[in-house]
């Protein structure tokens, strides 16, 4: 008889990989990893040159960590491989011994990703044994890290003749308004390349394609490692003809990957549906060998099995569920926060109210957002200064996390925008990291160390808070007072995450006193208290999981479907045709729900919204599409 799946939940964050997870039996399971994919702990003591007895706080079967690497944390690093382990009497088992030295922390690494990694601990499933029949419900940064640190794929643009520099001339505002000297970040695209031929603003044809020059550069760019296109003509959003023969004619070349335009956003708008195309082709790559490489791991499936399956569903910054080979890059930017809202939302209905205020500070970031009884959406937003179209939850990040370094500079003491991360992480984890909000909440007496996931010394974060009085005694000539400097370092965060959800609330005419405060994320316990005194919210909400919300969030979330279609004509004359144009949207976005198995009698149309704008206007107004369109 075939046992019922494991149904596992992760959202992978910057610093944490939180894990959720549900057995056949119906039992719930926990784990928190770093998103490196490493494991820490603790030496007690070398037993001898090949064995280790240490001290985890992780829960592993044994051999659970056999053929990881061991490396010891601090100055003496050393590293070997773990051959053997046992659980019951936390002793490793090395191939070759590791370089003599003290008692200190250390982490194992093996070599699949964090999810992975999490999947095996609450099925308690060794490296190197297929995983059991599981189904995965994923949140990952791993798009949204790719586009901060520019690592993306090396791409080359392909847009009509005469638009070569629409990226770099841009909307024309200036970054920083009183700047005398402009530094405009560079485009993602590594080469672009100007296509001739022409549709008019009605998608007819006025200049031909010149599809020679378009094969000709493409093999050039292959020769020189370029195998990513973007492809944004002019007019595509009402005619793609030209996009399609493009698009065909580069896969033919030898285009690995190719993205069009009209595909992902088909709007008028034509520098936003640009912009759009080139994060998609940039991250696409990056986005697509990560989840085949999650995949290929699942019960032991090739990844074409596994898709068939339905194995793994990733969350999209619109708040729901998609299969992996539908998912797209643009839709990943902000999957994770994405999933703690519907966790938080969920928490306060919960405890009795839809007004929430989610403030859910992790390692690296705090992401706040607002919910009154249904998800307020943007289909436009700028993320590391760049901007796209898509449907994603009204979300805003601040870089202010347990991670975000605390440190002093320019005769000012600052919080972040960097962040630790999870390697080499807080000074607190023992890894010579530096100075965090994390430290400043331990030296506080914010934080039990002998509850932390992983190992943490006060002593190492004592060391760094002092080498920042020293910074501060070289610049000024002035002893600094440490507990005014841990007072100050927490001031400045809470005044940034206050102003983060100001934006959300007062800013856009919403009294935040009258919501409660949902505090989630490994610190936001640590700070919800000041927020909320400082915001005047009376009611704050610890939720249980509070550390794992975003996974509860994405175990929770739908498996849904966005459709968009741009009219651009009075209401007066379309009023009566427009409940069939939203009837076909409807259908097709049913049909995509139905695709993956979804029985059509279960599925709904949650919420129909249209964009409205007065004639001769720019900006629209985003309403719920009542019955009567002529309440319109």
């Amino acid at each position: 008889m075939m046992h019922e799946p494991w149904s596992i939940w992760i959202d992978t964050g910057g610093t944490f990989t939180d894990c959720l997870a549900k057995s056949p039996e119906g039992t719930l399971h926990r784990a928190k990893v770093l998103s490196s994919g490493a494991m820490r702990g603790r030496i007690v003591e070398r037993l001898d040159s090949g064995h280790l007895h240490v001290e985890v706080n992780w829960e592993a079967c044994d051999d659970f960590i056999k053929g990881f690497t061991v490396r010891t944390l601090g100055a003496d690093e050393s590293k070997a491989i773990v051959s053997g382990f046992d659980a019951a009497q936390s002793i490793i088992k090395l191939e070759s011994p590791l370089a003599p030295g003290e008692p200190c922390a250390f982490e194992v690494v093996g070599d699949e990703p964090a999810p992975i990694l999490a999947a095996r601990l609450v099925t308690q499933t060794p490296s190197g044994v297929d995983l059991p029949p599981l189904n995965l419900r994923l949140g990952t940064t791993r798009g949204t890290n790719a586009l901060l640190e520019r690592k993306g794929a090396r791409i080359a643009l392909f847009i009509t003749k005469g638009f070569g520099d629409l990226l770099r001339i841009g909307d024309q505002q200036r970054p920083d308004l009183f700047a005398l000297e402009i530094i405009k970040p560079e485009p993602l695209y590594e080469q672009v390349v100007e296509v001739p031929g022409r549709l008019d603003k009605d998608g007819l044809e006025i200049e031909p394609l010149d599809l020679k020059l378009v094969e000709r550069e493409a093999k050039r760019h292959i020769a020189q490692g370029i195998r990513v296109a973007s492809v944004a003509l002019m007019h595509a959003y009402c005619n793609p003809s030209h996009e399609e023969q493009v698009i065909e004619c580069l896969k033919q070349a030898g285009m690995t990957h190719v993205v069009g335009s009209a595909e992902l956003s088909p709007l008028i708008k034509f520098l936003h549906r640009t912009e759009t195309c080139v994060v998609e082709a940039y991250l696409g790559p990056i986005i697509e060998s990560y989840l085949q490489d999650v995949a290929r791991q699942l019960e032991g499936h090739s990844e074409q099995d596994a898709e068939k399956a339905n194995l793994l569903h990733v969350m999209t910054s619109a708040g729901g569920l998609v299969k992996a080979s539908s998912f797209r890059a643009i839709d990943s930017l902000l999957s994770g926060p994405a999933g703690g809202v519907a966790g938080a939302a969920a928490s306060g209905i919960n405890s009795g109210t839809n007004h929430i205020i989610g403030f859910d500070m992790g390692g690296t970031s705090t992401d706040v957002s607002r919910f009154d009884g249904d998800y307020e959406y943007r289909f436009e937003q700028t993320i590391a200064n760049v901007r796209l179209v898509a449907p994603a939850l009204a979300i805003e990040t601040v870089a202010a996390g347990g991670g975000s370094i605390c440190g002093f500079k320019d005769d000012r003491m600052f919080v972040g925008p960097h962040s630790a991360s999870a390697d080499p992480g807080p000074a607190c984890y023992g890894a010579g990291g530096p100075l965090t909000l994390t430290d400043i909440n331990l030296l506080a007496g914010r934080l039990n160390p002998e509850r932390f996931e992983i190992p943490i010394e006060i002593g190492a974060a004592q060391h760094a808070l002092e080498d920042v009085c020293a910074k501060i005694k070289d610049a000024t000539g002035s002893d600094a007072d440490p507990d005014e400097l841990i007072d100050g370092f927490l001031e400045i965060a809470n005044e940034r995450m206050a102003d983060a959800i100001e934006q959300i609330s007062l800013r856009r005419g919403y009294d935040p006193s009258e919501y409660a405060l949902v505090g989630f994320g490994g610190a936001g316990g640590q700070h919800a208290g000041a927020i909320a005194q400082r915001l005047g919210i009376r009611k704050v909400i610890l939720p249980a999981d509070a550390s794992l919300l975003s996974a509860v969030g994405i175990g929770q979330a739908p498996i849904e479907r966005f459709e968009q279609r741009q009219v651009l004509q009075l209401l007066d004359d379309i009023e009566d045709d427009l409940p069939a144009r939203l009837n076909a949207m409807a259908e097709k976005a049913i049909d995509a729900v139905a695709s993956e198995g979804i029985d059509r009698k279960d599925i709904v149309v949650r919420r129909t919204l249209v964009n409205l704008r007065l004639s001769g206007q720019d900006t629209s107004l985003s309403i719920d599409a009542p019955k009567d369109f002529k309440s319109l």
